[in-house]
């Protein structure tokens, strides 16, 4: 992979936990997602996260009233603290970000969820993935939210704003001042004019959850570095960790294998930039 001067000065920006922190000092995130049917997504986002800030709280609107879900959830997820969905609110306001979309479907309920979210705390830094991406309304991103579509959502998105003109979209998508993830075999920073491109991966990104493992390393860095710093840094770790695991099983890797090296050339990336 060739890391570019510009990314790397991305990479300068991390800044490691003090060795006189406490916990919580160095990241809060609640991650909020997942549906009766799907539920690993969100597993692989917020376990990534785990590694990377202090705390990870939980949420899922599927275990409202659900026993069987709560159980399930709770027996999946061993790395952070499961929260009910009727005390989010305290977790949304105590947190340092907010992951929002993995697992969740396209469904007026997850509409509702996420709108009224968005609207009840228009300056938390959140970052919005998968089924929020889909159902949300457009008018509702700022420069406190960072989207992280592949091209179909990043159509979907656009396609909200302008169906007839998409360069006409793309421009006022990026004057709501939200920072773009846009994924893809290239993946494309952008945020207000600055555009920034992170080459490498490989074929077996393809795999499902590995843009859940992206998501939630984005909102992981989001808790304590600004937006771009947190999108165009996630990006390069996962891409360089997929091409980590092609050296030695090729495309033949899981998202949980991902999910595994992340951490690991995040560590190499860093060491090597200081």
């Amino acid at each position: 992979m060739e890391i570019t001067s510009e990314v790397q000065s991305f990479l300068k920006q991390i800044k490691l936990p003090s060795p006189d922190s406490h916990k919580g000092q160095n990241g809060k995130l609640l991650v909020i997602g997942g549906t009766e049917l799907f539920h690993s997504s969100i597993f692989w986002a917020a376990d990534v996260a785990s590694k990377i800030v202090d705390m990870v709280h939980f949420a899922s609107p599927a275990n409202e009233n659900n026993q069987v879900v709560r159980q399930k959830i709770k027996a999946g997820f061993w790395t952070g603290i499961v929260v009910d969905w009727s005390d989010v609110d305290y977790y949304l306001a105590e947190d340092d970000a907010v992951l929002i979309g993995p697992g969740m479907d396209r469904s007026e309920e997850t509409e509702k969820i996420v709108n009224q979210l968005l609207s009840e705390y228009p300056t938390k830094k959140w970052v919005i993935d998968g089924g929020a991406l889909q159902m949300i309304d457009v008018k509702l991103l700022s420069k406190s939210h960072i989207i992280t579509p592949h091209h179909k959502e990043l159509d979907l998105v656009l396609e909200k704003i302008d169906s007839l003109n998409r360069e006409l979209a793309m421009t006022q998508l990026l004057e709501t001042g939200v920072t773009l993830l846009a994924k893809g075999t290239e993946d494309k920073v952008m945020q207000n004019s600055t555009s920034v491109e992170i080459t490498g991966g490989n074929a077996g990104m393809t795999k499902g959850g590995t843009g859940d493992v992206l998501a939630g390393l984005v909102a992981a860095l989001y808790c304590q570095h600004d937006a771009l710093t947190a999108a165009v840094v996630a990006s390069l770790v996962n891409k360089q960790a997929g091409e980590v695991l092609w050296e030695t099983v090729g495309p033949y890797f899981s998202a949980g294998d991902l999910l595994n090296e992340v951490p690991k050339s995040f560590w190499r990336l860093l060491q090597s930039n200081s």
